[in-house]
């Protein structure tokens, strides 16, 4: 595998296509318009500057910015020895884009699936090659977290199984393996602590940044429930939510007003400048 597709230029998207080209892949990173292109291009080049200050590598911006190619939609992936998918955790967007992946892709292809909540095998039945769908759930920030989900749908191929290994091998990752359950490990725990964390400031019983110190202070966390909310993204939380309760009927699982409210404010957290808490100051 030497040329990978990354089709969602947001959060997540931008930091597969960082990792990528560090490790020295060629890199085809696609969305919907030339300026979230722009925008996503910036952000590599900010991110690679800050590198060292975050306590990662020395990164040079122009080197890993040669090695990433952008283009408008997924027709310009039909060439991609595996493509991942970065879009929203919403159904009807990532069907659209499987629908398109599936004809523009060869039969060989191996299709990643980025997702914290969405199962697998819902997503590879939107194809005709389902063998060759299989599920990575990377953390934020892709390139400083080592640790991956690697989930095989119900008809993912043991050869997709082990290119997929070896590429995140490739991409400095270990990859745990998990099985095909809505929300996987991370997940299934990490959502119903920070929709229960929003449930605390909706109700009014702490704000954000007590229930964030309590977690820091006598947990050691080194980010509250909040605080990793604002950066995971507040409406990706949201969906995720959303997405673990339409699976599992199960009212434990209910997202909080709060989020939704927020979600609809454009209070998304980091990527808006305002979450759980302001960041445009």
């Amino acid at each position: 595998m030497t040329v990978i597709g990354v089709v969602g230029a947001g959060v997540m998207g931008v930091g597969v296509a960082q990792n990528l080209a560090q490790y020295g892949y060629e890199v085809v990173l696609v969305d919907r318009t030339e300026e979230i292109l722009a925008g996503a291009r910036a952000v590599i080049a900010r991110n690679c500057r800050m590198s060292r200050l975050m306590g990662g590598p020395a990164l040079d911006p122009d080197a890993i910015l040669a090695k990433i190619t952008t283009a408008v939609g997924v027709e310009a992936l039909g060439k991609a020895s595996a493509v991942i998918e970065n879009v929203t955790e919403n159904w009807d967007v990532k069907r659209e884009v499987h629908l398109g992946l599936d004809e523009v892709c060869p039969p060989e292809t191996v299709i990643i699936v980025n997702t914290s909540a969405i199962p697998i095998t819902r997503v590879a039945a939107v194809g005709k090659h389902p063998e060759r769908v299989i599920g990575v759930h990377f953390m934020n920030p892709v390139p400083a977290k080592p640790v991956v989900e690697m989930i095989p749908g119900f008809h993912t191929s043991a050869s997709t199984i082990e290119r997929t290994r070896e590429l995140l091998s490739g991409m400095g990752k270990k990859a745990v393996d998990v099985k095909d359950a809505s929300g996987f490990v991370s997940n299934r725990v990490l959502m119903l602590t920070v929709n229960e964390a929003a449930f605390l400031v909706h109700e009014g019983v702490a704000t954000a940044e007590s229930v964030d110190e309590v977690f820091r202070g006598c947990f050691g966390h080194p980010m509250g429930p909040l605080e990793t909310a604002d950066l995971i993204g507040v409406d990706t939380i949201l969906y995720s939510v959303e997405v673990l309760y339409e699976h599992y009927a199960d009212s434990k699982y209910r997202p909080c007003p709060l989020l939704k409210q927020m979600t609809d404010a454009g209070l998304h957290g980091r990527k808006t400048g305002r979450g759980f808490y302001n960041y445009e100051s």
